[in-house]
Parts: C-alpha cells; sequence; structure tokens
C-alpha cells in the first residue's frame, strides 16, 4: 500500500467533511434563504410601481411587452444552443450518481418528481391555495402568482391606502439585497470549499466541461447582444446598431465592471438623455423599471445553466419541461435582483422545479464571476433599446436626433 497515497486521501476527507464541505454548504443555504422574500418583494413591486395599470396605458403595456418579447427570445437563445452543443453531457452513470449524491440526499425524490412530467395539472397547481404554505414549500410558481395577483391589486388600491404596504416591501427587498451583498462577500470562501468538494471526488473532466460551458453561455450572450438587440435597435428604434453602440460604450464599460444592473442604472439614464436624447419622461419611466424587470442577459444564462446541469446529471428534460425553464427564466427576470449574484437564489430554485437538487448549482459557482459580468452588458443594453422604442413609438423622438439631423418632437 502507498501510505503517502493513503494518507493523502485520508486529508483530502477530511476536509472535505469538516472544513471544505461545511463551508460550501452554509454558503449555499445562505442564498436560499433570501429566495422567497426576494422573489415576492420584487416581483410585487415590480408590477405595483408601475402605477394605476389604467393610467400607465399604452406606455407601460409596450414597456412591458418589449421586455417579456426580447427575453423570451433570451432564454429561447440559450436554451436552443445548449441543447444543440450539450456541453454537460459526457459522464458515467458512476459519476453521475455520485453527483447527485454529493450534492442532495433527496435527488432520486427529486428525480421521481420530474419523472411525473408537465402538464395540465402543473398549471393549476400553480395557483396557491395558501400563499405562506407555498412559500414554507418553497414553492416558487405559487409565490410568482401570489405575488403577481397582489402587485396587479396594488396598482388598484387608492395610493395613500397602498404606500405603507409598499413601502415596507421596498425596505423588505432593499433588506434581502443587503443579505446577498453580504453573502456574496463570503462568495470566495464558500465557492472555494464548493470547488474543492467537486474536484476532489471528480477530478479534471469536470473542469473541461465547465470551460466549455463557459465559452457556450459568452457566445450566446455575444449572440444576444450583437445580432437580437441590434436587430431590434435597428428595427424597433430604426437606429443603426454601429451608431447605437458606439454611443453606449460607457454603459457596457459600468455594467461589464460592476455586474449590477442597479449600480449601471445613474449611467444609462444619463446616456438615454444625454447621447441618445431620449426624453426624460421615456428615459425615467423604462429604465427603472428596465433595471428590475428587463434581464435579458439572466434570463439566458438561467437557461443555459439549467439544462447545463440536467446534462451533468443524465437528466433528460422534456420539450415540456424545457417550456417550464422557458417561462420560468422569462418570470424570473423580474425577481432577480440587480446586483453581482442576484441571479444564483432564483437558479437555485428552477434546479429544484425540474428535478435537480439545488445544491448542484455549485458545479458552476466557481466560474460564474466572468458569466455574472457578461450577463449584465446585455440586461442593461435591452433597456436602452426598449427606451428607443417606446420614445420612437410615442413620436417623442426620432433617430434624426442622434445622427445630428433634424430635431424631432420633444415632450
Amino acid at each position: 500500500m502507498n501510505l503517502a497515497g493513503f494518507a493523502g486521501t485520508r486529508a483530502v476527507g477530511f476536509v472535505n467533511e469538516y472544513v471544505a464541505g461545511p463551508v460550501g454548504q452554509i454558503f449555499l443555504r445562505l442564498l436560499f434563504m433570501v429566495v422567497i422574500p426576494l422573489v415576492f418583494a420584487s416581483v410585487t413591486l415590480g408590477i405595483a410601481g408601475l402605477g394605476d395599470l389604467r393610467r400607465v396605458g399604452r406606455v407601460g403595456v409596450k414597456t412591458l411587452l418589449y421586455f417579456l418579447a426580447t427575453t423570451l427570445v433570451a432564454a429561447t437563445v440559450g436554451i436552443t444552443l445548449m441543447n444543440f452543443v450539450r456541453p454537460g453531457a459526457g459522464f458515467s452513470a458512476e459519476t453521475r450518481e455520485e453527483l447527485m449524491a454529493t450534492f442532495s440526499t433527496e435527488a432520486a425524490q427529486r428525480q421521481e418528481q420530474a419523472a411525473l412530467g408537465f402538464g395540465v395539472d402543473t398549471f393549476v397547481n400553480m395557483i396557491p391555495k395558501n400563499p405562506i404554505d407555498a412559500a414554507a414549500r418553497t414553492d416558487l410558481l405559487g409565490v410568482l402568482v401570489f405575488s403577481i395577483f397582489l402587485g396587479i391589486a396594488l396598482t388598484l388600491v387608492p395610493p395613500e391606502r397602498a404606500k405603507p404596504f409598499l413601502g415596507l416591501l421596498d425596505t423588505l427587498g432593499h433588506a434581502m439585497v443587503k443579505i446577498i451583498d453580504m453573502v456574496m462577500a463570503f462568495a470566495p470562501i464558500g465557492v472555494a470549499g464548493l470547488i474543492f468538494v467537486v474536484t476532489s471526488k471528480f477530478g479534471g473532466k469536470i473542469l473541461g466541461q465547465l470551460a466549455a460551458y463557459v465559452v457556450l453561455v459568452l457566445a450566446a450572450l455575444a449572440f444576444q447582444l450583437f445580432v437580437v438587440l441590434s436587430v431590434a435597435v435597428r428595427i424597433a428604434g430604426g437606429l443603426s446598431p454601429v451608431r447605437f453602440f458606439s454611443k453606449i460604450r460607457g454603459v457596457l464599460v459600468t455594467a461589464f465592471s460592476t455586474s449590477s444592473s442597479n449600480a449601471t442604472l445613474p449611467t444609462s439614464i444619463a446616456t438615454a438623455e444625454q447621447s441618445l436624447k431620449i426624453p426624460s419622461s421615456v428615459a425615467g419611466f423604462v429604465l427603472p423599471l428596465g433595471a428590475t424587470m428587463n434581464m435579458n442577459g439572466t434570463s439566458l444564462f438561467e437557461g443555459m445553466t439549467v439544462l447545463f446541469l440536467a446534462q451533468v446529471f443524465g437528466l433528460g428534460l422534456t420539450l415540456a419541461q424545457q417550456i417550464q425553464v422557458v417561462v420560468l427564466c422569462v418570470i424570473m427576470a423580474v425577481g432577480a435582483a440587480g446586483v453581482p449574484g442576484g441571479s444564483i437564489p432564483l437558479v437555485m430554485i428552477i434546479l429544484e422545479q425540474v428535478g435537480l437538487p439545488g445544491g448542484s448549482i455549485a458545479v458552476i459557482l466557481g466560474v460564474d464571476r466572468i458569466l455574472d459580468m457578461a450577463r449584465t452588458v446585455p440586461n442593461v443594453t435591452g433597456d436602452l433599446t426598449a427606451a428607443c422604442f417606446v420614445a420612437r413609438s410615442e413620436k417623442l423622438w426620432n433617430p434624426d436626433l442622434v445622427r445630428g439631423g433634424p430635431e424631432a418632437i420633444r415632450p
């Protein structure tokens, strides 16, 4: 027997069980802890923030439809590409079983739940009998549906009555973001623990597949940014994509460096008004709403990550289940906090919805930082293209303002 090798193996096992493993699990639990209150506050405020739906009228409807359309395209692009390339496939059955055992003692039950499929009952069960019970069971769909209805109801309540509750929700949302900030400060240690456990058990093979995953996600984000949003700004905004991107370079740099839609918002508003010449009445409505609700890059990342991990764990998702993932990714764009790492807790919940252990997110956490920076760029770019579309459709702006041509009608 190789005593040195045996001692090394025992040392690695000790570190996994008593150091790296617990540290990693604490990090994951801290992320899980904020999911339900964050989604509840963010979605409800996002809907209620529109104000009286009857008063907002066509501007609000146009903005929301544009957000939904581009986010839906992003999620579909990501999942289609992941289905075509399949970077997560190739693990042996033994490795997959060990991965499932590593990340959740409930893995077998979750796979059984996933095998039940996705049908009419899924839509019926989306309506919670008791929203508090749904939150306690981490039933995200139930919480989302309740939050949407509550947000709509709050727009119909007299403002003086709704204001105290909206203030409470706003405080709750900000508090959850602060908790995420604190958790992400702990991220280097937590992620190091998780990556140590993964690599010590499964070797370098998983790292090679992670590299393929990163390249594929970056390629999909680039496609969304330079193809989908370029087409959108050309058709919906009537502006040359080259000129558009040349005017928003500062926003792109800020988004990439901060990994935060919220932190980029002041730069986005200033760029929209000064460089793109969009009226402040439109920029002030569309861009803050977009920082909360319009997450093209996040939706794409979430869908690709769920499908990648399903491939890694050998869980085949049916077409209906993949449609469910797309729908969840679009809805989750409303609940994703516009801060670094804000989408990770939500991805964990989507994973559980399709039968994967939420803890399996640990597989990709080590590479998430670069992806977080990259996905913020199409997030904020999508907001600016939406502002161009809404302002032009309302005849408050035209591309000649950016080209240096004749002035458009201004508010």
